[in-house]
């Protein structure tokens, strides 16, 4: 494995949008080890299916790892160890933080840091949230803008940014 800069290709979209499957198609066009960070948690039987369904469209030759919280401290273990990483997704991230009461500024100025000087192929994932209706409760409202917020810092960051809409993405950086 070579230890130059990496590349970082940041993938926005709505729900099922197709930014998943973009970033495994894209990231095949990559040799080398292959790590995927899984945000997402089990709480509830729909959860678990929508897991087990990103589980089936990998290949085997993917390392999982199931983070909900710390992947600032898992990108600085994995940088160095793969040549290709995704992260999914962002939003999920941002969620399991706000439901732990975590300070979300500290915590996306970590991920930002740890993001920076990777030395991997590194696909980030995030939903844009900011295209709909403005929600009816200040939690949702709070979600959409630190999303929002969080996601113009990454796209800031990476070298490429992709926008999925029906399946088609559209390379806007």
């Amino acid at each position: 494995m070579t230890h130059n800069k990496g590349n970082i290709c940041f993938i926005l979209g709505g729900t099922r949008s197709g930014k998943s499957g973009f970033a495994l198609r894209k990231s095949s066009e990559f040799s080398g080890k292959k790590a995927y960070i899984a945000t997402a948690q089990a709480l509830d039987d729909e959860m678990k299916e929508r897991i087990d369904k990103h589980k089936r469209e990998r290949s085997g030759d993917w390392t999982t790892f199931e983070e909900p919280a710390n992947i600032s401290g898992l990108i600085k273990y994995v940088h160095n160890k793969y040549d290709v990483v995704i992260i999914d997704c962002l939003t999920l991230w941002l969620s399991n933080l706000m439901l732990a009461d975590s300070n979300i500024e500290n915590e996306s100025d970590r991920f930002i840091s740890s993001i920076s000087d990777v030395h991997c192929s590194l696909f980030i994932v995030s939903n844009e949230v900011g295209l709909g209706i403005v929600p009816d409760n200040a939690v949702a409202r709070k979600f959409r803008d630190t999303a929002g917020y969080v996601n113009q810092r990454v796209a800031e960051t990476a070298d490429e940014v992709y926008l999925v809409t029906a399946g088609i993405p559209v390379k806007i950086k």
